[in-house]
């Protein structure tokens, strides 16, 4: 029997999903094995990072001289109070605030009618008791010689004789009260006790100055030479004087600077002038005072400033740049590279800073390189490309080897 041309037609497509299907699984089974060939391969592990670079310092010894600074205050060898001596109100002001004067010159003008009237009075009391013993001085001549001549009792004349005596104490005494008005008359004229710069006044015309108390007019301060005052510890004392003793020095020949609040530097150097003679008991210091010329009257009393006194060198000392070392719960260490550029950390011991860089006095020996630089990559024994400051600010070389010539144009 015939087969039909659909039925043909029917077959062959059936052939054809057939091999295609079996195509495509055999195209997946390939895959499948071709990944799972490149899954059990062994994954290579990317390469370490270099090490970090930091840059280096190796350690000197060097001179470092020594200093010792000391807070305290500006004041006036001599500032003299300007006060009322009498009960008197003011008539005139002659000085202009915050100006030299010199002494002797005239500052206030006082009311002197009041006083005027009182020496006044006063002379009239003392001409009375003049011509009172100049009676009693001739009474005694009068009758002396006739109680010579017992012609009077001598009572008489020993009662002329005590009257003299008498009216030589009342002329004393109104000698003494004409003596007193002039005095307080001359309070009136207010002068410079000494020469320096004047303040405000502290009164104006018209005020009642003198009424119970002296009243304070002005203050006269002297300003050249200028005094610094200030506590020293008494370990620093014991220390700058045994500093001194081994130059050969005394406290008082140690040559102080004056460091401003303003961070400036006064120009004239200064000294040691006084010592306390003991030691405060309540604070463990003792008072001293250095003199320094200010020509300039640029400083002025009440002014705080810094005191530093040299106090020698010290050789063979190790000097560290500050950022080298590191603080961690109040121990300080710095970053030690070894033979092998490993780091590690080394506790410190620092002293004194001087200008941004610390004295390192125990934990560093000379010829040791520290790490100044890249502290942030440091790690306790992990290497590190250790570099001077020279190599890191050196130039990069060329990028073309010995012998290798660039590309040019054909």
């Amino acid at each position: 029997m015939k087969k039909k041309h659909g039925d043909t037609m029917c077959a062959g497509r059936k052939r054809k999903r057939f091999f295609g299907f079996r195509h495509g699984l055999l195209t997946l089974c390939a895959s499948a094995a071709a990944v799972g060939t490149t899954s059990c391969e062994k994954k290579q592990p990317p390469p370490p990072p270099p090490p970090p670079v930091v840059q280096v310092l190796k350690v000197e010894a060097v001179g470092v001289p020594l200093s010792a600074e000391f807070i305290g205050q500006l004041d006036s060898p001599q500032n003299v109070e300007v006060r009322a001596r009498v009960e008197a109100f003011v008539d005139k002001v002659f000085f202009t605030e915050g100006t030299e004067i010199k002494e002797g010159a005239p500052l206030f003008a006082l009311d002197k009618k009041p006083f005027e009237q009182r020496l006044a009075a006063a002379q009239g009391l003392l001409a009375e008791a003049k011509a009172a013993l100049n009676k009693y001085e001739k009474d005694v001549a009068r009758l002396k010689p006739l109680a010579e001549k017992r012609a009077i009792p001598q009572q008489d004349l020993d009662n002329a004789v005590a009257s003299v005596a008498v009216g030589q104490g009342n002329v004393q005494s109104a000698e003494a009260q004409v003596s007193s008005a002039k005095i307080n008359l001359g309070y009136c004229d207010v002068n410079a006790p000494a020469s320096g710069l004047i303040g405000a006044k502290q009164v104006s015309v018209g005020s009642l100055v003198g009424k119970g108390e002296p009243t304070l007019l002005a203050t006269i301060s002297q300003l050249d030479p200028i005094w610094f005052y200030c506590n020293l510890g008494e370990v620093e004392y014991l220390k700058a004087n045994a500093e001194a003793r081994r130059t050969g020095k005394t406290v008082k020949d140690l040559d102080v600077t004056l460091l401003l609040s303003d961070g400036s530097e006064h120009p004239n150097r200064g000294r040691f002038v006084f010592l306390d003679r003991a030691v405060d008991s309540k604070t463990g210091t003792i008072r001293l005072r250095c003199e320094f010329p200010n020509p300039n009257k640029n400083l002025r009393p009440g002014m705080f400033a810094r005191c530093k006194v040299e106090t020698g060198s010290r050789p063979d000392s190790i000097l560290v740049p500050e950022r080298a070392v590191l603080e961690i719960q109040g121990k300080q260490f710095v970053w030690v590279i070894a033979a092998d550029d490993k780091a590690s950390q080394r506790p410190v011991t620092v002293g004194e800073t001087l200008r941004g860089r610390a004295v390192i006095t125990a934990g560093l020996k000379v010829g040791e390189r520290i790490v100044i630089e890249g502290l942030q990559k440091v790690r306790e024994g992990a290497p590190v490309q250790p570099k001077t400051s020279d190599e890191v600010t050196r130039p990069a070389e060329a990028p073309h080897a010995k012998g290798e010539t660039k590309p040019g144009k054909e």
